[in-house]
C-alpha cells in the first residue's frame, strides 16, 4: 500500500504542470486524498473488517467529492485530476498510471451481481464527464474523450469518442496524455457529410425544376403555334402525321 501511495504522489508532478511543491500536493489535491482514503479502506476490507471501510469511503466522498467503493481495485500511479464527481464502482479495476478527470463514472448498467463494473488497463486516459459502464474491458493506452459514453470493450492503443463511444484509431501517432481534448469529432464529420448530401440533392432538385420550367415553356409555345395553324388551316384539311399526335396530346383527345 505504501509503494502505491508513493507512486500516486510522484505521478502528480509528472502529469500536472500546476503542481509546484509537495506541501501543496499533499493538502490541496483531492484526487490524492481520495486515493489515500481508498487504499486504507480497501486494505481493511480485504482483512474482513465490516462497516469501517464503507464509512471511510463515505467520509472521503464528503471531503473530496470523489466516491470510490472500498471493493474497487486501483493500481499504482493513478492520477485523479480535480476529481469532483468521480464515481468508481465496487467491482471496477483501474490499471497502473491511469489518468481520470472530473465527472468520470466507472459504473454498472443494472442490478446484476458479480463483476458489473469496467476494467481499465494501464496508461488509460478518461476525459472529463466520460461514462464507462458495465463489465467491459478497456485495453492499455486507451484514450476516452470527454463526455463519451463507453458501453463496449475497447482494444489497446485506441481512442474512443462520442455517445455511444466509437473507436477511432490513431496508429503511429504519439499524443500527450494531458491533451485529452485534442480528439477528432466524429459526429461533426458525419453531420458535415449529411449536410453536403442535402446540398447536392437540393441542387439536383433545383436543376430539375429549371428543366421542367423550360419544358413547360416549350410545350406552351408549341400549343400557341398549333392553335394559330389550326385557325389558318382551311376547314376539312387534315394535319400532318408529325403534328397530329402532339395536337391530340395537348387537346386531351388521345383515343385508347
Amino acid at each position: 500500500m505504501l509503494v502505491s501511495l508513493i507512486a500516486d504522489f510522484r505521478i502528480i508532478f509528472e502529469r500536472d504542470p500546476a503542481a509546484r511543491n509537495w506541501l501543496e500536493v499533499l493538502f490541496c489535491y483531492p484526487g490524492l486524498q481520495a486515493l489515500v482514503f481508498h487504499r486504507v479502506a480497501h486494505w481493511l476490507r480485504n482483512l474482513g473488517v465490516p462497516f469501517i471501510p464503507r464509512l471511510i469511503s463515505h467520509l472521503a466522498r464528503f471531503l473530496t467529492g470523489i466516491e470510490i467503493h472500498p471493493g474497487a481495485q486501483i493500481g499504482r500511479g493513478v492520477f485523479i485530476d480535480h476529481g469532483m464527481g468521480v464515481v468508481i464502482g465496487e467491482t471496477a479495476i483501474v490499471g497502473d498510471y491511469a489518468l481520470i478527470y472530473q465527472g468520470v463514472t466507472l459504473g454498472g448498467t443494472g442490478k446484476e451481481s458479480g463483476k458489473r463494473h469496467p476494467t481499465l488497463g494501464e496508461n488509460v486516459v478518461v476525459g472529463a464527464g466520460a461514462k464507462v459502464l458495465g463489465n467491459i474491458q478497456i485495453g492499455n493506452n486507451v484514450r476516452i474523450g470527454a463526455g463519451s459514453v463507453v458501453l463496449r470493450d475497447v482494444p489497446s492503443d485506441c481512442t474512443v469518442v462520442g455517445v455511444p463511444g466509437r473507436i477511432i484509431y490513431r496508429s503511429g501517432v504519439r499524443v500527450d496524455p494531458l491533451e485529452h481534448g485534442n480528439l477528432p469529432d466524429s459526429e461533426a464529420i458525419v453531420i458535415r457529410a449529411l449536410v453536403d448530401r442535402i446540398e447536392a440533392l437540393e441542387q439536383q432538385i433545383e436543376e430539375l425544376q429549371k428543366s421542367q420550367s423550360r419544358t413547360e415553356a416549350l410545350v406552351e409555345s408549341a400549343s400557341i403555334q398549333s392553335a394559330r395553324s389550326e385557325n389558318s388551316r382551311p376547314v376539312g384539311q387534315c394535319c400532318s402525321l408529325n403534328e397530329k399526335p402532339i395536337r391530340e396530346f395537348l387537346d386531351g383527345t388521345v383515343e385508347f
